[in-house]
């Protein structure tokens, strides 16, 4: 039995590592915010039928 709770408690850290890692990506860092412009042709608009 003690090498099962020795695996949960690795994976449990594991987790808690990953789920660290998430908030702190999700907390600092800022995403760039800009404005974006796409040329679309004509032939796109108004194709000819």
């Amino acid at each position: 039995m003690p090498t099962l709770f020795r695996l949960l408690v690795i994976i449990a850290v594991l987790a808690g590592l990953v789920y660290g890692a998430m908030l702190a990506l999700a907390t600092f860092v800022e995403p760039q915010t800009g404005e974006m412009s796409v040329r679309i042709p004509p032939e796109k608009l108004n194709p000819p039928e």
